[in-house]
């Protein structure tokens, strides 16, 4: 079946084969974060990973491979997350959040799950859906990411008002 180019993007972005996964967790989901990233360990090393502070010490040390740290995440960490993903720095995120639980970096978490979605990079908040990403086939192949120009999308928007 042949892809077709939605409307509302402007261009692509290619990402390698060999994937930026970020991994973060909140403090009650990261067991089972760590749980998850043992289960697929032998895929996740064929990656290059960044992971907030705690979560990416806990996720090196069970591992035993190296994961880029970035700081913990109430104290900067989700922004750094975020920046990267702006920067062209991570190709998918993995973020095992706590919704039930009020956090105190509530906005941080928010705009980084809103980054993700508007750089369009793949995004798991659950056990579930990062078992899907991560047994998808276009996990280690180039994938061309649509990506759309919201200034331009906005301006079009306030014209035809």
């Amino acid at each position: 079946m042949k892809k077709t180019h939605p409307s509302i993007a402007s261009h692509t972005t290619k990402m390698a084969g060999k994937k930026r996964i970020g991994l973060v967790a909140h403090d009650y989901r990261k067991r089972d974060l760590l749980d998850w990233a043992e289960y697929n360990k032998d895929i996740l090393k064929e990656h290059e990973l960044y992971g907030t502070g705690t979560t990416g010490g806990l996720i090196a040390e069970n591992l035993g491979f190296p994961v880029h740290r970035f700081m913990s995440g109430p104290l900067g960490g989700d922004q750094q997350l975020g920046a990267a993903i702006a920067k062209g720095k991570l190709d998918i995120l993995i973020f095992f959040w706590d919704p039930l639980q009020a956090q105190p970096h509530d906005v941080d978490v928010k705009a980084l799950l809103r980054i993700a979605i508007v750089y369009n990079i793949p995004l798991a908040c659950s056990r579930s859906s990062a078992d899907f990403l991560i047994s998808s086939e276009l996990l280690h192949e180039p994938y061309e990411r649509y990506l759309v120009d919201y200034g331009a999308r906005l301006k079009s928007l306030s014209v035809e008002e």
